[in-house]
């Protein structure tokens, strides 16, 4: 970087807010993906107006900018794959308003989602988006993504509660979008543009998020089935009693290997797979939804546990291991949020296993069963030239599966760099050219995150960070 570039960073944000030493800008350049691509610096702003000064000064002298939230993205949302300087937002971490009586609240995009549901929880209010990473993942990040996690099938997901945005666009210019009201239709909905957006045509630095009353109760019960097209059985017929979960979480038997030693559970079937069901709302529906439900989940497999809250949060935290837990199967993971409609789950499930069972690879799947949202992972050594050939046929496999059977390839960890060989299987070029003019009007000289969704020829993806 040129040393008048570097030195007018370092009067943006001060001298203490850059990071350039070759030992700590490794830890930014990974995340969960375990891909690497080494910044040129780090800065660390505080305030909108520094955000939009380093755009300014990048658009100036071409360099990449790329936002970061806490790297826990699986699709290399964040990564800056050609160098430039990537924003972290631990300094922009406040949550700055929490309203009862507007039922919202405001946050820089730094702020933890788990802090801003406890926050919340104090005033009897509730932020339901909850993916498998909340105590680590930021809200900027989260929307960046629009992350989902597991109450989607019955509180939506995180572009649901976003009501308004302070955002820095690639150029400079700081917009607000939205506001603390709960409807309005004024000219083109430029928070739900920005809400997935991969952090390409914005920088998110405030956002105002809804909130809902905290429910009285909450249960959970653990069910083992003797195969995925039962557990699959159970959700419909769940449904059909007119009960609606909160969660309707799902494990496969791999999955379960790769915890079974922490679970210390007794299963009554060889092969097992797992159900978690909660269920939430005021005290009394929901100890009459645990006695209607029960039943029906013993006649399909085997409840393994059941109660509220705290006597079986560890069932919950077993649920949030099993992602890192798949390295017990191979040293390598390509993973991938499929979603599928809830009448091709067992059609998913059987494509996996005959993939699985073709290319020799372990596939666990685990996931949101009541939002048809699968988390398909493709196990791999990168160190054994079959298995490297292997994961290529399987992903074009799965994904194209995928896509055949109306579903999408993302349901909530984003296109990033992994997925962006794909997006045109299943938008089509006309969508795909649509979304590529919007990035040019709000982006004319590609500076905010380049090569993400939009698939670059001469990016290479091979060498996982070890």
């Amino acid at each position: 970087m040129e040393p008048g570039v570097y030195k007018a960073l370092m009067g943006i944000v001060g001298p203490l807010n850059v990071c350039e030493d070759e030992s700590l800008l490794a830890q930014y350049g990974s995340d969960a993906t375990k891909l690497f691509f080494k910044p040129d610096l780090v800065l660390f702003p505080s305030h909108p107006k520094e955000v939009a000064e380093v755009l300014k000064l990048a658009n100036l002298h071409r360099f990449p900018v790329i936002p970061r939230g806490a790297g826990t993205g699986m699709s290399g949302g964040a990564l800056p794959v050609s160098g430039g300087v990537v924003l972290e937002f631990g300094k922009m971490n406040r949550i700055l308003d929490m309203d009862p009586k507007d039922g919202l609240c405001e946050v820089e995009p730094g702020a933890k989602t788990h802090e801003v549901q406890m926050e919340a929880k104090k005033l009897g209010l509730y932020y339901p988006p909850d993916p498998a990473s909340a105590k680590e993942s930021t809200i900027g990040g989260n929307i960046a993504e629009c992350a989902g996690g597991l109450r989607a099938i019955k509180y939506g997901v995180t572009r649901d509660y976003v009501l308004g945005l302070e955002v820095v666009l690639p150029t400079g210019e700081i917009v607000k979008t939205g506001g603390r009201t709960l409807k309005g239709v004024a000219g083109y909905d430029l928070t739900r543009l920005m809400v997935g957006s991969e952090g390409t045509l914005g920088i998110i630095t405030k956002a105002i998020l809804r909130l809902i009353p905290l429910p009285q109760r909450r249960a959970t019960i653990l069910v083992c089935f003797p195969h995925p097209h039962v557990a699959i059985d159970s959700l419909f017929g769940t449904l059909r009693t007119g009960i609606l979960p909160s969660a309707f979480e799902f494990m496969d038997h791999l999955s379960f290997s790769a915890i079974e030693d922490q679970m210390g559970l007794k299963t009554p079937y060889p092969n097992p797979c797992f159900v978690i069901v909660e269920l939430d709302g005021r005290e009394e529906q929901v100890k009459e939804d645990l006695r209607r439900l029960t039943p029906l989940l013993d006649s399909l497999g085997k409840v393994l546990a059941l109660g509220y809250e705290d006597d079986v949060r560890w069932i919950w935290d077993l649920r949030r291991e099993l992602s890192p837990s798949m390295y017990r199967l191979r040293p390598n993971k390509s993973s991938h949020d499929v979603v599928v409609p809830r009448s091709r789950l067992g059609d998913l499930l059987d494509a996996v296993e005959e993939i699985s069972k073709e290319t020799g690879l372990p596939i666990p799947v685990f996931g949101h069963l009541g939002d048809g949202n699968l988390h398909v992972n493709i196990m791999y050594d990168v160190g054994i030239d079959r298995e490297r050939e292997m994961l290529v046929t399987s992903t074009k496999r799965l994904l194209s599966t995928v896509v055949g059977m109306g579903g999408s390839i993302s349901g909530e960890h984003g296109i990033g760099i992994t997925k962006a060989p794909y997006l045109e299987m299943e938008l089509g070029a006309i969508n795909l050219s649509v979304m590529q003019a919007i990035k040019r009007a709000l982006d004319p000289n590609n500076i905010l995150n380049p090569y993400k969704i939009f698939y670059s020829q001469g990016l290479s993806l091979s060498s996982p960070k070890e």
